[in-house]
């Protein structure tokens, strides 16, 4: 690869968000730019520190967070992004997303994201919500749109029911990533 893929990870308000610091660090040993963009709701579960450490990157834990240029950073993010991986998402998530509801760094990131990236959607949340019309609504919704879903699996969910929902196993969704990763790779045209 002659140079590293821009992936935008994208980590929400579920129980799974310590997950997406395992993805971070072996995406970035991969030899991508991983860029971590946290919800006030993920921080509820995890902190900026070891994302910020893991992926050698800074944080954007708002939509006012400060670059070092002019351009608001969350649209330098979404022009320079090649991946925007949404991991875990939430049925909350998964709404604005569909609705084009901008009204954090995430959302607004995903809205006026580079037209040539790919969207790859990783779901964790109860059964129930994951199952209910206005949530596969929004999955056909995204769908229709490009987004890739990478899950949910079934198993014991953190609520304590049992069945899908679950966020996908960190060694599936890193490999999709980088498999997505490859592809774009191949498809660069080679830099002079």
């Amino acid at each position: 690869m002659s140079a590293p893929v821009n992936i935008i990870l994208g980590v929400t308000g579920s129980i799974a968000a310590h997950k997406a610091i395992d993805v971070a660090s072996q995406l970035t040993r991969l030899g991508h730019a991983v860029h971590v963009v946290l919800t006030a709701e993920a921080q509820k579960f995890v902190t900026p520190v070891p994302f910020k450490t893991l992926s050698r990157h800074p944080v954007v834990t708002g939509l006012y967070d400060e670059d070092e240029g002019w351009k608001p950073l969350h649209i330098t993010l979404a022009d320079e992004a090649h991946i925007l991986v949404v991991a875990p998402a939430t049925a909350h998530t998964l709404a604005r997303l569909a609705l084009g509801l901008a009204d954090d760094a995430l959302s607004c990131i995903a809205l006026a994201l580079n037209p040539a990236a790919r969207l790859l959607i990783a779901p964790a949340m109860n059964g129930k919500m994951w199952r209910h019309p206005a949530t596969q609504g929004h999955v056909r919704t995204l769908k229709e749109r490009g987004a890739e879903f990478l899950g949910p699996a079934e198993g014991m969910l953190s609520c304590g029911y049992e069945g899908v929902g679950r966020l996908i196993e960190v060694d599936q969704l890193v490999a999709r990533i980088a498999a997505v990763c490859q592809e774009l790779s191949a498809s660069k045209p080679p830099e002079t």
